[in-house]
């Protein structure tokens, strides 16, 4: 059974991007080997993705989840009902207003492996929801001091337990998982 991940580079003080989307803050860092390997451990067992679009902006401007890297089926959660995409040897499928029925789907395609959360509200609206089994986030020392949160808004506790933490030399790597 898959289970279902928020997967996230964060700033120590929990944003995602800067105020204006951009994650330049992210690369050029200082990487110890450890890091890199935490993280293709993780990418190794993502069977699928759901995620945001905005129609097929996202595909067509090439904002693809983990830069292409996975070959797994995408789910984007969209407003429009749009036909499904295929790029890249990617199908991209467009669900509106169903978050549900797409991380279901995202679960038959994933098998026993992880269907990785992408953006703020998907994963808030899904862990609002019960459908997050764990957090994986990768925590990089610099403070934004602004820009778009990762949990900000979720307006309710949620409670985990920590699984695994591990530190290198540019991140820090914390797993949780979400207690019911």
């Amino acid at each position: 059974m898959a289970t279902v991940i928020v997967h996230a580079t964060i700033t120590l003080d929990g944003y995602m991007a800067d105020p204006d989307g951009g994650v330049d803050w992210m690369f050029g860092r200082p990487a110890a080997p450890e890091d890199d390997l935490v993280v293709a451990s993780v990418m190794s067992k993502i069977g699928s993705i759901v995620g945001g679009a905005n129609k097929t902006q996202t595909v067509e401007d090439g904002e693809v989840p983990y830069g292409g890297m996975l070959q797994v089926p995408i789910y984007l959660m969209t407003h429009t009902a749009t036909a499904p995409v295929e790029r890249d040897g990617i199908t991209y499928t467009f669900v509106v207003d169903d978050i549900a029925g797409a991380v279901e789907s995202a679960k038959q395609d994933a098998g026993d492996g992880f269907v990785s959360l992408l953006g703020g509200k998907i994963s808030r609206q899904c862990l609002l929801l019960g459908l997050v089994d764990e957090l994986h986030l990768d925590i990089v020392p610099v403070l934004l001091g602004n820009g778009i949160s990762l949990f900000s808004g979720l307006g309710q506790r949620i409670e985990l337990e920590r699984m695994k933490t591990s530190a290198f030399a540019s991140e820090t790597h914390l797993i949780y998982r979400v207690l019911r």
